[in-house]
């Protein structure tokens, strides 16, 4: 199993950022994660870097690191736009970018509103997600934001890794018996043993959130 870190990207500067994937790739962590977010959830007032620049940037300067957003929200910009996005980073970092997608949901329906964009119905999201897929290179891993049962069924049907936010070790085990996961979410209590465990249920990466020592997470990566 790979393992990652999302980055602090609820800022104005991406000095932090760019500094913990620098730490990240000295510790012999597998990869770095931003959220695609216009401002953290719930906060309108916060500012956010917006993801792909970000990456593009970290994968300029550390060519070990394996870079994606998590998850790119085919919300948020035309099915081209979105394609074109990965392609860029592609070319910076062949072979070291992850096509994450995600379909969002009512959570960050105002970040959509701010921004003058169409109210996309679930379906019409899930439409707007086989559209990205479709223009993918074959080539580029894909991963896909689980959700609902439509969703995650898209995501088996183009066999993309699922990525499933916060699972349990059990929950992990069932989704794994469709095809390919991951992990994501905040630090668990025991980072050690959870991480294991998740390796165990069949996650190929686990992808942590807030702070955490990189040198113990690089240990956990095998």
């Amino acid at each position: 199993m790979k393992v990652g870190v999302i980055l602090p990207t609820f800022s104005a500067d991406a000095s932090a950022a760019l500094a913990l994937a620098a730490e990240a790739e000295r510790a012999g962590v597998d990869g770095v994660f931003a959220y695609d977010h216009i401002w953290p959830m719930g906060s309108p007032g916060r500012p956010a870097l917006a993801p792909f620049p970000l990456l593009a940037a970290i994968a300029s300067r550390h060519p070990k690191l394996v870079v994606a957003p998590l998850v790119s929200r085919v919300s948020l910009a035309e099915p081209e736009r979105i394609a074109e996005r990965f392609a860029t980073l592609e070319k910076i970092a062949p072979g070291r970018v992850i096509a994450a997608l995600g379909t969002g949901d009512s959570l960050s329906l105002d970040e959509e509103i701010a921004l003058g964009l169409p109210s996309l119905s679930a379906t019409d999201r899930r439409v707007r997600l086989r559209q990205v897929i479709e223009l993918l290179p074959d080539h580029v891993e894909k991963w896909c934001g689980g959700g609902g049962e439509a969703t995650n069924l898209i995501a088996r049907e183009y066999n993309m890794t699922l990525n499933l936010w916060n699972a349990t070790p059990v929950e992990l085990a069932l989704a794994a018996a469709d095809g390919p996961i991951c992990w994501a979410g905040s630090k668990p209590g025991n980072m050690a043993d959870s991480l294991r465990a998740y390796a165990e249920a069949g996650a190929t990466w686990s992808v942590v959130a807030g702070a955490v020592s990189l040198e113990a997470l690089a240990g956990l990566s095998g």
